[in-house]
Order: C-alpha cells, then structure tokens, then sequence
C-alpha cells in the first residue's frame, strides 16, 4: 500500500506597488528539513489514523510551521496529487492551497524544519528541487492568477 502524506501549499500577500500585478505580490512558504538531504517543501505529514486528509494537512501544518488552521483562508477548487517512490515504495502526497490571512504571521517552526522563507515563484521552483514540486508550484501560482 502507498504511503499516503499531506499539506498545504502555503501563501502570502504583500502589499503590492500601484503599478505591479496583483499576482507579483505572492510568496510561498517553504521549509527546510533538518534531516537527509535537507530538502525544502511546504508543510506536509503522514496521515493518522482516523483523519481525514485535510485534516493531516492542517494538523501538519500547525505542528511544522506554528499555523493554526484559524489564521489560514483554504482556496476552493485546488487539489492536487503527486505520486512518487520514497526509498522503494509507492508515496501519495495530496496539497491544497491556503492563504495566511495575516502576511505578517510569525512561523514557529518543529524540530522536523531548520529554516524557513517566503519566496516568489521563481525562487521557491529553484530551492523545491524536484521537478514535481517544482511544476506543482507552478500550478498552484497559475491557478491563483486566473482566479484574479
């Protein structure tokens, strides 16, 4: 049976310019693990049993980031599945996406994560080295803008 993990694909908005886009004001969350290869990811989890997913991805995300569930607004209609093999076995990861209501939130990080940074696409993609992060990323920022 495949693992199965979720998170949220956690995100912010700064007050832009006058002149820019909307969408040029939005960082991600990432975090840096403070094991193996010290990837960075958003904040994800093993499932418990009895929990639904969502539920995983906001009780991950509290117990990773210091986010409780009330200072983020889930965005309708974003779901997203990534499947891959974690030391030889099948690993189902489920994102959705969710908006800190308050850019300015103070992020408390476990012993799971080192550090952590907003950042634009364009920086989040390079420091999420796997391909499947990286266009999930991607999506989720296209999804965004078309919701502008």
């Amino acid at each position: 049976m495949a693992v199965r993990a979720c998170g949220l694909i956690i995100y912010r908005r700064l007050q832009p310019p006058p002149s820019s886009k909307v969408t040029d004001s939005i960082e991600y969350l990432l975090l840096q693990t403070s094991y193996g290869t010290h990837h960075w990811t958003p904040p994800k989890g093993h499932v418990d049993p009895g929990e639904d997913d969502l539920q995983t991805a906001f009780r991950e995300t509290q117990e990773e980031a210091g986010l409780q569930a009330s200072q983020l607004t889930l965005v309708e209609g974003y779901r997203k599945e990534l499947h891959y093999p974690v030391r030889g076995k099948p690993k189902t990861v489920v994102y959705w996406l969710a908006e800190v209501k308050d850019c300015n939130t103070e992020i408390k990080l476990s012993e799971e994560h080192q550090a952590f940074q907003w950042l634009k696409l364009e920086d989040a993609c390079k420091l999420a080295e796997y391909e499947d992060m990286q266009a999930t990323l991607k999506e989720a920022h296209q999804f965004l803008c078309a919701k502008e």
